[in-house]
């Protein structure tokens, strides 16, 4: 190799190369996305972030990452001839070479240690790009048109969408490009070294029969054979992954249980019941993992046992030769390290067998997530008629989503001042009679009319804090005001002790007692002074004189809304001025006061 030459020679090889990669790389896709499942799922992830109508600079970003790859083999190529020369050099004995050749060495580890750390940069920050827009995405079309909650009504519910979200979202992104870039890399390894291996392989004889270039066939032939065996033993490791996911995400969530409702186990003494759960979960972890590690065990040692008898074959097919002195030893060097290259990229395929069984495994949880989004965003939607200070319900029918009927064909109307209170056994569907006016309800046919947006609040027996201050949860989903009203609703509401914690950060939904919860939901309704409000048992921690109470000052301080309440006991009767009772088999009944 000419030396001094390289640098011109190393730049029109990446002036070919590069444009013929760009366009391979994108057939390849283009290829799987068509003929392949799984592509199609890469396709569907992948390509809304990466289609130029949408912005060129990812599309930039990778052909940034396609060329330092390139560049990469291009380094290999040339230490390969470094060490031909670098060895010949001390076999012959030859002081100016060998100095020539360190001084070599000199220039190609700087530029090595140059292009990996600029490398590493161009991954990461890309990957982070990615990860960011795609979660950003995801979570977005989760939050909308609330397919967060209307998921739990599709046929298919996805499980542990906070982990699809947060974790496989980075596993789909670090994947995609280490197995995409890996690919390209192998294959031009795999076209530069068989070259050199052309040149320095000689001919052998097999069964009497003299094979030129024996040592190209050879490579091929032994790891084509081993990644015919490979996929073989590792394809129960594609299954064996997603149940890992799913396995680990099911243990996660009882635990999360087992905190959030850990005052309830307490007060039941539940602690064997729960225990169990949590073994049992766990125990279907422990028997997957034990699942995959003994079907790594042979997958990986076979690789291993593979990659370690190609150590040594060049060496061995080259000794005749270098003995009789018809190669040098960096002739030998420089074919065992072409040789272990051609072997390496050959079998790109057999030793990322597992990680793309995780691949394909995290494909089809995230593609999942979509399928939950999708179908729910399909199902029927009952949206309300916006109207000001009135409700109207007209011809509204609810039923199960097996088709039975919860409330058929009600009609009544409430001016602004009025309450109706809506009775009935437990389970004979007034919460999701609620449901249905609010437009989560998936199952319903009608027409509400009523206020919505910031127009209508819900309070649900239990209500939802978010983290933050209290300040914050009074005023949630607003952002919270310091115009001194906060204080003022909250002694009212006989929460004086809590005035001097309204800027106090923590866990409010773990620190309140119910029934302090459900008065500071009160508290949030007088803030906000809504035109109608939907109470759902939001007293039933409160004791009669206490929901008495609350109720009394809703009416003098809310005295133009609509007030429309879920609860069982008499004494609510008297803040309201119609009652509902549901009487089943979508019966009902409308009686004044």
């Amino acid at each position: 190799m000419d030396w001094s030459n390289e640098l011109i020679d190393s730049l029109t090889w990446l002036a070919i190369a590069f444009p013929l990669c760009i366009v391979g790389l994108a057939a390849v896709l283009a290829g799987l996305a068509h003929h392949t499942a799984w592509g199609r799922q890469v396709r569907r992830l992948a390509w809304p972030y990466f289609q130029p109508g949408r912005s060129w600079v990812p599309l930039a970003w990778l052909a940034l990452i396609v060329l330092f790859t390139l560049l990469s083999v291009r380094m290999n190529v040339l230490f390969s001839y470094w060490y031909n020369g670098f060895y010949s050099a001390m076999q012959a004995l030859d002081a100016a070479a060998f100095w020539f050749m360190l001084g070599v060495f000199g220039v190609l580890a700087t530029l090595h240690v140059l292009r990996a750390l600029l490398a590493f940069y161009l991954r990461q920050a890309f990957m982070i790009r990615w990860r960011v827009w795609l979660t950003e995405a995801l979570m977005a079309r989760w939050l909308d048109k609330q397919a967060y909650y209307r998921t739990h009504h599709v046929a298919q519910a996805i499980d542990n969408p906070d982990q699809r979200v947060q974790q496989d979202v980075d596993s789909f992104v670090t994947s995609s490009l280490t197995l995409s870039m890996g690919l390209l890399d192998a294959v031009v390894s795999l076209f530069s070294f068989t070259l050199i291996l052309w040149t320095l392989s000689g001919a052998l004889a097999v069964f009497g029969v003299e094979v030129p270039r024996a040592m190209v066939f050879l490579v091929y032939l032994y790891v084509i054979v081993a990644t015919v065996f490979a996929v073989r033993i590792g394809r129960p490791l594609v299954g064996l992954s997603f149940l890992n996911e799913r396995f680990n995400a099911s243990f996660r969530y009882a635990l999360i249980r087992l905190r959030e409702y850990g005052e309830s186990i307490a007060f039941f003494r539940g602690e064997a019941v729960e225990r169990k759960t949590l073994a049992g979960r766990f125990a279907d972890v422990i028997a997957n993992s034990w699942a995959i590690v003994f079907r790594s065990l042979k997958f990986q040692g076979f690789n291993l046992t593979v990659s370690q008898i190609a150590v040594v074959f060049p060496f061995i097919v080259q000794a005749p030769r270098l003995l009789s002195k018809e190669i040098t030893l960096g002739d030998v060097i420089q074919t065992a390290q072409a040789f272990g290259q051609v072997e390496e990229a050959l079998s790109f395929f057999r030793t990322s067998y597992d990680e793309f069984a995780s691949y394909r495994a995290v494909l089809d949880r995230l593609t999942g997530f979509l399928d939950a989004v999708e179908e729910a965003g399909q199902l029927p939607v009952l949206a309300p008629t916006p109207e000001q200070g009135r409700l109207s319900l007209q011809g509204l029918s609810v039923r199960k989503p097996a088709g039975e009927a919860l409330v058929s064909d009600l009609a009544l109307e409430l001016q602004a001042g009025d309450a109706l209170l809506i009775r009935g056994p437990s389970g004979i569907g007034k919460t999701t009679l609620l449901r249905a006016i609010a437009g989560l309800w998936p199952y319903v046919e009608g027409r509400v009319g009523r206020p919505v947006e910031r127009a209508a609040l819900f309070l649900p027996q239990k209500p939802y804090l978010p983290l933050g201050s209290l300040r914050t949860a009074l005023y949630y989903p607003e952002p919270p005001a310091e115009d001194g009203r906060s204080e003022g609703v909250l002694r009212v509401c006989q929460l004086a002790n809590l005035v001097g914690r309204l800027d106090e950060q923590a866990d409010w939904g773990r620190i309140l007692s119910l029934g302090e919860q459900q008065r500071l939901a009160i508290a949030r309704a007088l803030l906000v002074q809504p035109e109608i409000v939907f109470l759902d048992e939001a007293s039933s921690a409160m004791d009669e004189g206490l929901e008495h109470a609350m109720y009394g000052l809703l009416r003098e301080s809310l005295p133009n809304t609509i007030i429309v309440s879920v609860g069982h006991r008499s004494s609510l009767g008297a803040f309201h001025t119609r009652t509902l009772e549901l009487l089943g088999e979508g019966r009902w009944r409308l009686m004044p006061g």
